[in-house]
């Protein structure tokens, strides 16, 4: 893509360009701005500095841009742009560590982000942004179920963000693991869309809160609010694979199936090293009955996690058996493995049990195990009320009966 081309998806008339080379405890920062419509450049500088004084290159970039411009700053923008989130250059390189792996998502590494965060509080324990991360990682590994359903987990996630707000009450982003916990544990909507709105107005750009919201907007049937948050998310980012994803993830919920696809593939493209990804790709493959396209995506997804084996023994018994023998017979090494995990002492989510014996058309196992797997307080508990790939089970009254016993406040 053009520049001109870039500027208007991110809706924007300028694009500032840069790069930043780095030798021992130097900088140097190259940075240019241009008018995208003309190609013209406005203003461009090298910036030579110690590593210590990079927050001060990013204030005196941030200045200059603005004077080129003849923009007017309020007194609270001039405040934001002189504001340092931490004096300690060598903890903001670990946060931003942990927030690269944070942003390639689940997977082998995403632990590191939690260490990156927790060796840069280490380092300045007054640096509110490490805190939410902490928070951050506490909260979505308890919601997705990589952690067991224990009260201390989402302790830690609260603890957490309120020692972010305690060290600066007006950083949105704090919010947002607030919110996840008065939901997926607490079980309160109310009060984690007051956590949600509180947030997004002291920090209107956070793309990430964005997301999160749509997502808990979705899981209550408020789905064209749901959309235009997730597109709020994609504003300042329109090329971000996590949030196309998410985009995508919306479609397949409100069952919009052409266009989840349409949307997958965008993201596809942009990145196809994204596990879930390929997942939910081969769900909507499902929901259209194109069998040998959701074997072969669920295959990569699997390849991708480092299971191959489970891969394998996809596409060979679907190759041999068909459709329904392959998920069956995945299904069943699914168990075995579950089994395997929880001989070694670790956690297997319940919803993950419910998936199997539904794939193997065991309902009273289903049944017994969704009532587990609402009891545990994750997200997947809200996600199985409209999930589609749960549509086998919610005409039986008992899948009516689980959902109206687990029935969070504000529903």
């Amino acid at each position: 893509r053009n520049l001109r081309e870039i500027a208007k998806q991110l809706g924007v008339a300028h694009i500032l360009e840069g790069s930043v080379q780095k030798a021992a405890d130097q900088v140097r920062v190259n940075v240019q701005l241009i008018n995208a419509q003309t190609d013209s450049h406005l203003w461009a500088d090298t910036y030579d500095r110690k590593l210590t004084d990079l927050f001060a290159v990013e204030t005196e970039i941030a200045t200059k841009i603005a004077d080129t411009l003849q923009a007017k700053l309020t007194s609270s923008e001039k405040q934001a742009i002189a504001a340092r989130p931490t004096e300690n250059s060598e903890a903001h390189e670990l946060y931003l560590r942990g927030r690269f792996y944070w942003n390639k998502g689940l997977g082998p590494e995403f632990d590191k982000s939690r260490q990156y965060y927790q060796q840069a509080v280490e380092l300045d324990p007054n640096y509110a942004l490490a805190y939410v991360g902490l928070a951050d990682f506490y909260g979505f590994a308890f919601a997705v179920g990589l952690l067991p359903p224990e009260e201390k987990w989402a302790k830690m996630e609260e603890s957490m963000a309120n020692k972010a707000l305690e060290l600066d009450p007006t950083l949105g982003e704090a919010y947002n693991p607030l919110a996840a916990a008065k939901l997926y544990y607490h079980r309160d909507w109310p009060a984690a869309e007051r956590d949600f709105r509180r947030g997004l107005e002291l920090s209107p750009n956070f793309a990430e809160m964005h997301a999160h919201y749509a997502i808990c907007l979705l899981l209550f049937s408020r789905n064209q609010e749901a959309f235009a948050e997730m597109q709020r998310a994609l504003n300042p980012d329109p090329l971000s694979p996590r949030f196309g994803f998410w985009l995508g993830w919306l479609h397949f919920f409100t069952r919009q199936y052409d266009a989840a696809l349409k949307q997958f593939g965008k993201t596809l493209e942009l990145d196809s090293n994204l596990p879930i990804l390929h997942e939910y790709l081969g769900y909507t493959y499902e929901k259209k009955q194109m069998h040998r396209e959701a074997i072969a995506e669920w295959s990569k997804g699997l390849r991708l996690i480092g299971a191959d084996e489970d891969a394998s023994l996809l596409e060979r018994t679907y190759t041999e058996s068909g459709f329904d023998a392959a998920l069956r017979a995945l299904a069943q090494k699914r168990l075995e493995t579950f089994k395997e995990k929880t001989g070694r002492g670790e956690y297997v989510p319940a919803h993950e049990y419910v998936v199997a014996y539904m794939r193997l058309d065991d309902k009273e196992q289903a049944f017994a195990w969704l009532a587990k797997a609402f009891a545990e307080r994750n997200r997947f508990a809200f996600e199985i009320r409209v999930n589609p790939i749960f549509d086998s089970l919610r005409s039986d009254p008992r899948f009516k009966n689980i959902v109206a016993s687990f029935a969070p406040k504000g529903n």
